[in-house]
């Protein structure tokens, strides 16, 4: 295949996924107590739901989608966690056919992705480019991160905060959530996790999550240690929240946090993703290293309250 029959091959791609998803991606405007904002939002249901970015609709008295067909309908937010910069909208009116979902989980670095978005109303806004790198962590306001967010080279232009990142399958793998500088976006990832995530928002309008209490930094082990622990690194604790569970359970500064329910603990994310909301009540061990000695602590996480 010669450079021409490359780049026309490309473009084909490119021009399918386009075809296939932006019919199903509306410009949102949205009205707050502050002023207005504007961004993007997908069809994933039949029933006319939407999937957008929290940051989006955030303190949305009012939300409106306008499709790249001229259809345009008011639409209520039925759901929205900061925690995952996810929102689900419900449409007032008919929808076209929702995106197929695709997994994140199956993207590779170097992979061809195309960013879609439909901003300010205008027809449609489409860039390609690849996945520059996976894995990455995304901090927000609350000052907790979004796991595996997926670094592209696709331009997000204004306003396509909320669209799909789509596979060259036309499969939405990713929701373009942020701009981060010059030649790079960032896209939360479609995964067996957000997928719990966005079920959740959809039936029952929120997010539950567990809460320890604990803030750390990952440490390395000493040798001993590192026997003990079958690891090489840990999650030493900096700071425990007063009256937190892991206050009560007698947690302590200085405490290298090992495991937690027979998981391995080797930074704060690997914690946090523990924290689901099957861990809300429920009694764990948590294994750690203190004053030269395994010590088991018995946690009860609470609810995570937000705002």
């Amino acid at each position: 295949m010669d450079d021409q029959e490359a780049l026309d091959a490309y473009s084909s791609t490119v021009m399918r996924v386009a075809q296939t998803v932006l019919p199903s991606v509306a410009a949102v405007s949205v009205r707050t107590r502050q002023g207005a904002g504007a961004g993007s939002a997908s069809v994933i249901t039949e029933e006319g739901h939407l999937l957008t970015s929290a940051h989006v609709v955030e303190g949305a008295v009012g939300v409106e989608l306008a499709f790249p067909d001229g259809t345009v309908a008011a639409a209520s937010v039925i759901g929205a966690d900061p925690l995952s910069d996810l929102a689900v909208l419900h449409a007032d009116g008919s929808t076209p056919p929702p995106v197929r979902m695709g997994d994140a989980a199956a993207l590779g670095v170097g992979q061809l992705v195309v960013a879609l978005g439909n901003p300010r109303g205008f027809s449609g806004s489409v860039t390609a480019g690849i996945v520059s790198a996976l894995g990455r962590s995304l901090p927000t306001r609350s000052g907790r991160v979004i796991d595996e967010v997926i670094q592209t080279d696709a331009a997000l232009n204004p306003g396509n905060s909320g669209g799909v990142l789509a596979d060259s399958a036309g499969r939405m793998v990713g929701v373009n959530t942020a701009v981060a500088g010059i030649g790079l976006g960032l896209a939360v990832p479609i995964n067996a996790t957000t997928r719990e995530i966005i079920d959740a928002l959809r039936t029952t309008g929120r997010v539950r999550r567990a809460w320890l209490g604990i803030a750390g930094a990952t440490v390395p082990l000493g040798p001993d240690v590192a026997v003990k622990a079958g690891a090489r690194v840990g999650m030493q604790v900096i700071s425990v929240v007063s009256n937190s569970p892991a206050a009560a359970a007698g947690a302590r500064a200085g405490d290298i946090v090992l495991s937690l329910d027979g998981v391995a603990i080797a930074d704060p994310t690997a914690l946090q993703r523990r924290m689901v909301a099957g861990a809300i009540g429920r009694r764990m061990e948590m294994t750690v290293w203190r004053n030269g000695a395994l010590v088991d602590v018995v946690v009860e996480p609470e609810e995570l309250r937000v705002g």
